[in-house]
């Protein structure tokens, strides 16, 4: 069966200045400009077809192929940017902003009440993409995620800038799915969801200089809704910071699950300034029997500054499958509000703790 792979543009208003690079061959570069194709930069007229047509002609050419957006506003409806086969050695770069317009498109978002919801589209999808670099971009108020990730495969993702108000619903900036080799750093991430969110099947993803705020958090999960057997593991977290952020670093499951696993997960010298959950495992989704999520060899490593509650650390996971091999290292997470210093909540957890903890280890 054929792999359909897929670099899609979800957007209304589509207004940066971008090269998109394929590597095909081994005769001269090219370069196909959107312009010539027909597209306006007039804010209104929908290019869509234009962009289709230089990305066809791009893919057909046996060289190096760049696609060229000059500087302006061109509007842009939904878009998909097919492969022949998978696209591979792709880099999508620029210096403007890829604008989602949420503003229409948030009141209408009603998921947390209705189950039959239609999900609003990302700002950008890459679906089987492998070996590929996406750098120097901006989005903003994106209807939904801003950067969908699944079944990627070796993907570099640097100097991003992505805001949505918080009040935004699940504006998350960076979704990861099904993937594998996914390194993100140098980036500034400000949602109304997750800065970065990993579910099952993301492995080995290293997150490095981020600094996220508003939004909530970088998350391993929800986990076990769906995607039996694919686990989650081999992820660094390192050298990021938050800033007024709902959550820091979260690990979170769904119940009733399937069988699923999360592990070999690190967290490392990061910075919390006044988020109001820094350090949580969330497994009380599922407080019941039919609990399969196993979460094991996670650290706590290095992370300090201020809370905004009193509850600085809170590991809540499964008495049907207790969290292994936790450990809190060098934890410094002072609370300056009322009713004294911050604390710790522990509920099925066996792991370790060590060095300089601020507030005890509840482990």
């Amino acid at each position: 069966m054929a792999i359909r792979c897929v670099f899609d543009i979800l957007v209304p208003l589509f207004l940066f200045l971008c090269i998109v690079i394929v590597v095909n061959g081994a005769l001269p570069s090219k370069t196909f400009n959107v312009v010539k194709y027909g597209a306006i930069a007039d804010g209104n007229t929908d290019n869509a077809q234009a962009f289709l047509k230089a990305w066809k002609d791009a893919c057909k050419y046996g060289g190096k192929s760049r696609i060229w957006v000059p500087k302006g506003t061109f509007l842009l409806g939904s878009v998909s940017f097919e492969g022949f086969r998978c696209v591979n050695d792709l880099t999508v770069k620029g210096g403007g902003v890829l604008d989602g317009q949420g503003h229409a498109a948030w009141p209408y978002n009603d998921c947390q009440t209705n189950s039959q919801c239609k999900p609003l589209p990302a700002t950008l999808r890459f679906d089987f993409i492998r070996n590929s670099r996406v750098y120097n971009l901006r989005s903003i108020n994106s209807k939904s995620t801003h950067f969908n990730i699944f079944a990627c495969q070796n993907i570099d993702i640097s100097q991003l800038r992505m805001s949505a108000p918080a009040s935004s619903p699940n504006t998350d900036g960076i979704h990861i799915g099904s993937s594998t080799q996914i390194k993100i750093s140098h980036a500034r991430i400000s949602t109304g969801g997750d800065c970065i969110s990993m579910v099952s099947g993301s492995q080995n993803i290293d997150i490095y200089d981020v600094t996220c705020g508003p939004g909530h958090g970088i998350s391993v999960g929800s986990l076990g809704r769906s995607h039996e057997h694919e686990y989650v593991k081999g992820i660094s977290v390192r050298n990021c910071s938050f800033i007024g952020s709902d959550n820091g670093l979260r690990i979170k499951t769904w119940a009733p699950s399937s069988y699923s696993e999360a592990s070999d997960i690190i967290f490392q010298d990061i910075v919390m300034q006044n988020p109001r959950n820094p350090i949580v495992i969330d497994q009380q989704y599922c407080p019941s029997p039919h609990c399969y999520q196993q979460i094991k060899d996670v650290t706590f490593k290095n992370i300090w500054g201020i809370s905004s509650t009193k509850v600085a650390v809170n590991l809540q996971c499964s008495g049907a499958l207790p969290c292994k091999n936790v450990k809190l290292i060098n934890i410094d997470l002072a609370y300056n509000g009322p009713g004294g210093r911050a604390t710790s909540m522990c509920s099925h957890v066996i792991g370790s703790s060590h060095g300089k903890l601020v507030p005890d280890g509840c482990v």
